[in-house]
């Protein structure tokens, strides 16, 4: 991404960076690959490496987002009856082999597609396949950091701690 905040012409072993989409139309299509894990998995590696100050490189992101959707934040939330907009999350705990996820949250209760009464020290928890399958992004992308993402609506969590 020209001029993004994680550009780089080439990555931490000298490869030549370059556009990659991850997923593309809900299928994952790339994997973010270092000379290693690409020799591990028998591909070729796609200039993804990033060097750390005491480990050599390992596969990482640059400039990674989430397309925006068409729908305004205000048109996903009106179509909320009763849900969690959160604001901020805390602690993770993800089953990398189920997908389980759970995860320390705070926000505001939605009630008829309207915030309600702040809510903390909440868990949310579902699974990442079922979450993937049901998020849907807002139009409001915006490019402050390397990973970025609009807002989403992601359906059918549990929510406890009310």
């Amino acid at each position: 991404m020209l001029r993004g905040l994680a550009s780089r012409p080439f990555d931490g072993e000298g490869l030549a960076g370059a556009r990659r989409n991850l997923i593309d139309d809900g299928t994952l299509t790339s994997w973010l690959l270092d000379l290693r894990s690409a020799r591990q998995l028998g591909l070729k590696p796609t200039g993804q490496a990033a060097r750390g100050l005491g480990s050599p490189p390992g596969p990482a992101s640059s400039n990674l987002y989430l397309k925006a959707g068409t729908s305004s934040p205000g048109e996903l939330l009106s179509q909320v009856k009763q849900g969690l907009y959160v604001t901020e999350f805390i602690g993770s705990s993800v089953n990398m082999v189920t997908g389980d996820y759970s995860r320390g949250a705070s926000g505001f209760w939605i009630e008829n597609g309207e915030l309600g009464f702040p809510v903390s020290e909440i868990t949310i928890a579902g699974n990442l396949k079922d979450m993937f399958r049901h998020v849907t992004p807002a139009d409001d992308l915006e490019f402050r950091t390397s990973v970025n993402a609009p807002t989403c609506r992601v359906e059918g969590l549990t929510i406890a701690g009310l």
